[in-house]
């Protein structure tokens, strides 16, 4: 389905209780979403957006990691057009610590295996729907692993793959599946990353905007699209430069 608007549509966002999944929440009621699921493990945390948009949000609390929490909320939400997956987790040990592996499986957990189990409970809704859009909130770090954050790499790569699998095995129910790779963005996730920032209200209108012009991969703020497009015309020397960056930084 190629969507022309968000105007009237149904979406559901992960994570919407702060950083870009709230500013996706926001960004989607501003353009006349008819209704945003709005799911968080601490759904109380919504209660201000709730306020000022009553009826248009629907709090939810979701756990994505385990699939009866996630089945329970898509028994309650079965108009849903659009799917954000944007909960994520970052850890901060060394690739060889001994706690990397711990903080590994906790990403792998709610970065990977959470978009799944939340895009398999919503695949049939969204066909049912006329198709639709899932949005994976990847990062430009799934493209090339960084240094400074070796273990959430991984994960994200995980996620980049996944995105591509999904697109190819839900297009037969005409879903589109859309990747979404931010550079760093001011959120408490990014607090102690050394670079500029984007804010989480420009990468979510961003989002919304490549959606809308059926983009399939989406750089939504100044250094992604940089990136990006070296990292398209060559990974290999996206690589090195990345290594050459944290090099220099060390």
């Amino acid at each position: 389905m190629k969507l022309k608007t968000i105007e009237g549509t149904v979406a559901l966002v992960t994570g919407s209780n702060r950083g870009i999944g709230r500013a996706l929440t926001e960004e989607l009621l501003e353009r006349g979403a008819k209704k945003v699921y709005a799911t968080a493990r601490r759904p109380e945390q919504l209660d201000e957006l709730v306020k000022r948009h009553r009826e248009r949000i629907v709090p939810l609390a979701m756990d994505v990691t385990d699939p009866r929490s996630v089945e329970s909320v898509a028994q309650r939400s079965g108009d849903v057009q659009l799917l954000f997956n944007n909960a994520g987790v970052a850890g901060a040990a060394g690739l060889l610590a001994v706690e990397a592996t711990s903080t590994l499986r906790q990403e792998i957990e709610v970065n990977v295996v959470g978009t799944l189990n939340v895009t398999r409970a919503y695949a049939d809704v969204l066909r049912s729907n006329g198709g639709g859009a899932v949005i994976n909130i990847v990062s430009i770090a799934g493209l090339v692993n960084f240094p400074l954050f070796p273990t959430y790499s991984v994960s994200k790569a995980a996620a980049h793959s996944l995105t591509q699998a999904l697109r190819l095995q839900l297009a037969a129910g005409g879903t589109q599946v859309i990747g979404v790779y931010p550079g760093p963005v001011d959120t408490d996730m990014a607090a102690g990353v050394p670079f500029e920032k984007s804010s989480p209200q420009e990468v979510a209108a961003a989002v919304l905007d490549g959606l809308l012009e059926g983009q399939s991969t989406i750089y939504p703020d100044p250094m992604a699209r940089q990136f990006g497009t070296g990292w398209e015309a060559s990974p290999r020397a996206a690589e090195l430069g990345v290594a050459q960056m944290a090099s220099s930084a060390a």
